[in-house]
């Protein structure tokens, strides 16, 4: 029990909520001992606006991006004060302020973080509004309340400067350690390998924002500021761990043939699932002691479990005649060698962590990392673009200025006592999706009456304002703790930490919850209505776009391949990024798709089509990763020409898939292309049947390399071709329904 406490007061979570909880409370227990409570609950709402915009990236464009809002925050509290009395102005002003500041977020994440912050500086104006010299002097204090904060955000970065991306490390090598299970799930005779492929597809969502983060750390940090030892080894770790994903992919065989194949010799494929769950538990184990900041000590042998399968497939040969295993064989052999890597892989990130690492470890594999990075680039174009219908951002900030706007009507000349907790409510709530604002809704109100409820019934036994101000301090960092954890939890604790607030200083708290519970109703029903029924922009129109991007991103890495084998020589940049964008596009696939499963069922529109069309691409994705990983890590003969027809024919089939996406004509005809596709299927073969004849011309080894190239290469090409004829098919069923 100790050790979960110790590891949730380490979190990422707890030390940001730790960050915004001492920057607010220092002000307010400082200027009320001199009698100055409301300079002191100013400057924390200030720290409160910057908080959001502090995210993960380099600590220049972190300070550029919490400086930023702090000012930002400041004058939009400014300007709402000095035109509120000018009703006539004052309308218009609101609406266009609330729709730019919604609109920026077409710049990215950090961007939309900081547009929050000023939407919550829009709502929170309307609870103290100022005129003359004090308005000017409160909008002060909340800038010097954001300047504060940076102040002890940064004294946390320079206590523990690298303690953020070693949790972030630790959370992903987790997430690849339970990868890399789902991938031993499927060696298990009659799985349910929908299941685990449905498993698969989602953690990819968690693994691309992950990835994403440490990216935005580690490759921004070494770009601007130089590249530190700690940073190299960190550097070193994520770029094995994608290479660990990578090949954990790359295992992709007919699962169901091979239990066939090897259905009278069981226990060689029992050993390979035993080598892989071993490797798997091996990095789930670094990943605690990553955490835990312990000395790591493998309790795993892999090179024993190496061994094993090693001697349970020469056991195999040995009960077979030659001819009859060496198909066999070069199956085993190829999940052997994969298994290799794999320990490869994961002793390079033991060594990082054990032993430390080296400037030579990293083998120019951190060439033109920059390139891996979203840009930080903010013109003015990317904001015209996006004032259109067809863009989700504009519909959303059309959406939230309008109901904002009912919700400040409605709160004016209705009996309501707080209008700025309405507007707060709508602004927490109203998410650009549907599935994340209703569950947010609910989720809010739920917290809203059980917090109201717990602190009430606390107030009413309990009157001593020391003992209620610590509850109030623990229920807000415990508020902000859980706000991306559990956020019907995080409702309950804001919810009793502001009840709290307002019992210290107001004496009719009974009607303040009352007030309080009916506001976070209002604004809750206002959000869920708005996104049902105010430009709503259902999944199911994003959908082909998003297939559009990953199967087009496939067939970049289909490319990229295809050029590496033909060329050979080192991995380029291009080939990485191919790589990279695969696996993003994947992840963002199976996202949408996430996020349509929780719409209206009247808006589920293809929903089985989809997820048929998001296993088929991640199914083609290990596909092309297990012929990239082949070819990376075996010396391979020249490409035949064979092999770049059927390369062609693949990229041709993804091609058509686009274009029937796209409603335009397909490609080619697909008589020709099966009538084509025989030729081609024959001179593949034929690759085999030349390399038999001419065994004799190499020595053992060399032949058995030769064979097992043919072989690996010819199955991949095989189940790209079916693949892709299946994207096709599906494609055109998803548009035909």
């Amino acid at each position: 029990m100790l050790q979960k406490i110790k590891i949730f007061i380490d979190s990422i979570y707890f030390t940001n909520a730790l960050k915004v909880t001492i920057a607010a409370v220092i002000p307010v227990v400082l200027f009320s001992l001199l009698g100055e409570f409301r300079i002191g609950f100013t400057i924390a709402l200030g720290a409160f606006f910057t908080y959001p915009s502090d995210i993960p990236s380099s600590l220049k464009h972190k300070i550029n991006g919490v400086l930023f809002t702090a000012l930002l925050v400041s004058v939009i509290n400014l300007l709402v004060n000095i035109m509120y009395p000018h009703s006539w102005i004052f309308y218009p002003f609101l609406a266009i302020l609330i729709f730019m500041l919604s609109m920026i977020s077409v710049y990215g994440h950090r961007a939309t973080m900081t547009s929050f912050s000023g939407l919550l500086a829009v709502s929170i104006a309307f609870s103290n509004l100022n005129t003359g010299w004090a308005m000017v002097e409160h909008a002060g204090l909340i800038l010097a309340g954001g300047l504060f904060y940076l102040l002890i955000s940064l004294v946390f970065y320079y206590v523990r400067p690298n303690r953020y991306i070693e949790l972030q490390i630790a959370e992903c090598i987790k997430l690849t350690a339970k990868y890399l299970k789902l991938r031993g799930d499927l060696w298990t005779l009659n799985a349910d390998r929908k299941l685990i492929i449905e498993k698969q597809l989602h953690l990819q969502v968690e693994l691309n924002t992950i990835h994403e983060n440490i990216r935005e750390v580690l490759i921004r940090s070494s770009t601007t500021s130089g590249s530190s030892n700690q940073n190299r080894k960190m550097l070193l770790v994520f770029i094995s761990l994608v290479e660990i994903l990578e090949l954990a992919l790359s295992t992709a065989f007919d699962h169901n043939k091979l239990h066939q194949k090897f259905d009278e010799h069981p226990k060689v494929l029992l050993t390979y699932q035993s080598l892989a769950y071993n490797l798997a538990a091996s990095i789930k184990q670094l990943s605690k002691s990553v955490r835990k900041q312990t000395l790591y000590t493998s309790k795993y042998d892999l090179l024993h479990d190496l061994n094993s399968l090693s001697h349970a497939i020469l056991t195999y040969e040995s009960d077979l005649e030659k001819t009859a295993a060496v198909e066999g064989v070069f199956m085993l052999t190829t999940m052997l060698q994969y298994a290799e890597k794999q320990i490869e892989k994961i002793k390079i990130i033991e060594h990082a962590f054990t032993l430390g690492s080296r400037l030579q470890d990293l083998k120019g594999k951190d060439k033109d990392l920059e390139k891996f990075l979203a840009p930080h680039y903010y013109p003015l174009s990317t904001l015209t673009q996006n004032f259109s219908f067809s863009s989700s951002i504009f519909r959303h900030s059309l959406r939230l200025t309008i109901t904002l706007l009912f919700g400040f009507v409605v709160g004016a000349f209705l009996p309501f006592q707080n209008v700025y907790w309405i507007l707060l409510t709508i602004i927490v709530i109203l998410r650009p999706s549907y599935g994340l604002t209703k569950a947010r809704s609910f989720q809010r109100m739920i917290g809203t009456i059980i917090g109201g409820l717990i602190a009430f019934g606390i107030l009413y036994f309990m009157s001593d304002n020391l003992f209620i101000s610590i509850l109030a301090i623990i229920c807000m960092l415990l508020g902000f703790t859980f706000t991306q954890i559990n956020y019907k939890v995080s409702a309950t604790f804001i919810t009793m930490y502001v009840v709290f607030i307002y019992g210290i200083v107001t004496p009719n708290i009974s009607d303040l919850v009352q007030y309080r519970i009916l506001d976070t109703l209002v604004g809750a029903v206002l959000a869920f209505m708005a996104n049902h029924f105010l430009f709503p922009t259902w999944e199911f129109v994003n959908t082909p776009i998003h297939l559009k991007k990953s199967i087009t991103a496939n067939q970049e890495y289909l490319k990229e391949i295809a050029l590496f084998y033909n060329k050979k020589g080192s991995i380029s940049t291009s080939y990485r990024l191919a790589r990279k964008n695969a696996f993003i596009e994947i992840g963002n696939l199976m996202a949408s798709f996430q996020r349509m499963s929780q719409e209206p069922k009247s808006k589920q529109r293809q929903l089985p089509q989809v997820y048929k069309l998001a296993v088929l691409n991640h199914s083609l994705l290990s596909s092309l990763a297990s012929l990239g990983t082949y070819i990376q890590s075996h010396k391979t003969s020249s490409a035949s020409e064979a092999f770049n027809i059927v390369v062609e024919t693949v990229d041709n089939n993804l091609k058509n898939a686009i274009e029937v996406l796209n409603d335009t004509t397909e490609i080619y005809d697909e008589s020709i292309a099966q009538k084509d596709l025989s030729i081609h299927f024959t001179a593949l073969k034929n690759i085999r049947e030349k390399e038999l004849q001419e065994g004799e011309k190499f020595n053992p080894e060399d032949f058995q390399l030769k064979m097992q190239e043919a072989q690996l290469v010819i199955e991949q090409l095989v189940w790209l071709i079916n693949l892709s004829g299946n994207i096709v098919k599906a494609t055109k069923t998803l548009k035909n329904t």
